[in-house]
């Protein structure tokens, strides 16, 4: 059986006590306070999104290890097992401005679907999926445990725009489509900025797109959701200035990427910069899937508004 604690590599000892002592004071120091900032997210469904229970410290710390539950948080929360949520977790209401686009740019179509209304918004998620996977799932209502549908939600109810899109290409021409949808859209609200969410391997367009200067500077953040790392972030332009919010979350139990490397890298981040604005939150026992069925938008966005003073 494995256990349910794991520890960062190096780290002396496997008691749950050594481990959160650890983890508090390597990964926590120095923490700064949020800055004051008018623009944040309403409400929406929060007792059934919030986290479910902390194994190591609060919601808003900057490392937190969260009590996840494959009984509680698959099996009483589907209908049909990973495949459709129960009726209390979703809302129909953004399917009122839901379509399906296409835009020319760098001599391509990009396929795309968009919720929310561009004009004059005032936040712009755009989530980008994994290998194999397409526009659709980042706008499937029901799957993960409906936390697509929550997002949707929380973009349609705060003046927001929410957008997934068919990425053909993990490297240069996806991060050239996703540049050009975030150019597309902060011209028609020049006030939004941008938060790129990215499952899986789409993370390796998260790292391209926050070490471009044109691409950072139109976005307010990147979560990374049982995804990768990259090295070269700590010597780009955007670190130093530390002005792009990274959220991290991982499984323990992911077998694609091992949580450990990820945590390794966060340490390396918070140790070259320890007020940088960052956070990692670990769903114990959780696998690969599991941060973008457990991740709290909500939580995550606010802290990323406050962070950039918004």
């Amino acid at each position: 059986m494995k256990s349910r604690f794991l520890r960062l590599p190096g780290m002396p000892g496997n008691r749950p006590g050594v481990l959160l002592a650890a983890l508090a004071l390597a990964l926590c120091a120095a923490v700064s306070a949020p800055a004051q900032a008018q623009y944040r997210l309403a409400p929406f469904k929060d007792r059934l999104f919030d986290y479910p229970g902390m194994l190591a410290g609060k919601p808003q710390d900057a490392f937190v290890i969260v009590d996840y539950d494959k009984r509680r948080d698959i099996h009483r929360r589907d209908k049909v097992w990973e495949r459709q949520v129960h009726g209390e977790y979703v809302s129909m209401k953004p399917r009122s401005t839901q379509e399906d686009l296409t835009l020319t740019a760098n001599g391509r179509t990009i396929t795309y679907m968009r919720v929310g209304t561009p004009r004059g918004a005032k936040s712009i998620v755009i989530y980008i999926h994994g290998q194999g996977g397409n526009r659709f799932q980042g706008m499937n209502d029901v799957s993960f445990g409906g936390n697509f549908n929550r997002i949707k939600n929380l973009m349609v109810r705060n003046s927001g725009v929410y957008i997934t899109l068919d990425v053909k290409n993990f490297k240069g021409q996806g991060e050239a489509d996703v540049k050009a949808l975030m150019q597309h859209y902060t011209r028609q609200a020049p006030g939004a900025r941008v938060y790129v969410a990215c499952g899986s391997m789409g993370g390796a367009l998260c790292w391209r797109l926050a070490k471009d200067n044109a691409a950072s500077a139109m976005m307010g953040g990147i979560l990374l959701m049982g995804s990768t790392w990259d090295e070269g972030f700590l010597s780009s332009a955007t670190f130093r200035t530390a002005r792009l919010p990274i959220y991290f979350g991982h499984g323990s139990w992911d077998e694609v990427y091992d949580w450990k490397k990820q945590a390794g890298f966060f340490e390396r981040l918070k140790a070259r910069n320890p007020r940088y604005p960052a956070r990692f939150a670990l769903f114990e026992t959780g696998t690969h899937g599991t941060p973008i069925r457990m991740t709290d938008w909500r939580l995550v966005l606010n802290w990323m508004f406050a962070a950039t003073g918004r």
